[in-house]
């Protein structure tokens, strides 16, 4: 699994993706950060990606974010985790 730090993410690299809640997501995000709640992501994450373009997923604690990546990763997407920390 591809993983970088939030110090790391750049605009240029694709599209950042919080899988935070709304409302956590409003209390604190990434300005470039777009936000797709895990639960509504999980259930249409075709609706929101493309295969030839590269993501960015990002949530508070890591975990979904970590399984999201993997997910997409085993069906052909160009993912990457985002850390908190580095």
């Amino acid at each position: 699994m591809k993983r970088i730090s939030i110090n790391e993410y750049d605009k240029t690299l694709g599209t950042l993706i919080d899988l935070s809640s709304m409302q956590d997501f409003l209390i604190h995000h990434h300005k470039d950060a777009v936000n797709i709640p895990y639960q509504k992501f999980m259930l249409y994450y075709d609706r929101y990606l493309k295969k030839d373009a590269p993501y960015y997923f990002i949530c508070s604690k890591g975990i979904h974010s970590g399984r999201v990546v993997s997910m997409l990763e085993y069906f052909g997407y160009d993912v990457t985790q985002v850390v908190q920390q580095s």
